[in-house]
């Protein structure tokens, strides 16, 4: 399952939810959000903060998020780029098995 994040038009609408004082599970099935995430950003609000602020830490925390990049030894970058040049595709370079790849 993946997450999908929050966008800009969907931030403003909660914070114009909250600023009519909608409960937040009727947000959550407008918007059609968890209702967690209603809360969060309801309660970030209830803290006396902006919507901006909480765009601008949302946005700071999702850049942490997704797979972390791999850095390959040198000696496997040189075996893999010679494969390329002999014409073998990633897939074929990997199920040979016949030099371990790290990742």
């Amino acid at each position: 399952m993946t997450y999908k994040h929050l966008t800009t038009r969907e931030l403003t609408l909660i914070a114009d939810f909250w600023y009519q004082g909608t409960k937040a599970y009727r947000a959550a099935k407008l918007l059609q959000r968890s209702q967690e995430t209603i809360y969060r950003v309801y309660r970030f609000l209830n803290d006396g903060k902006t919507i901006d602020q909480y765009l601008q830490t949302y946005q700071r925390h999702k850049r942490r998020c997704g797979r972390k990049q791999t850095q390959l030894p040198t000696i496997e970058v040189n075996y893999i780029h010679a494969q390329i040049k002999a014409g073998w595709t990633p897939d074929t370079i990997i199920g040979r098995h016949e030099h371990p790849i790290s990742c």
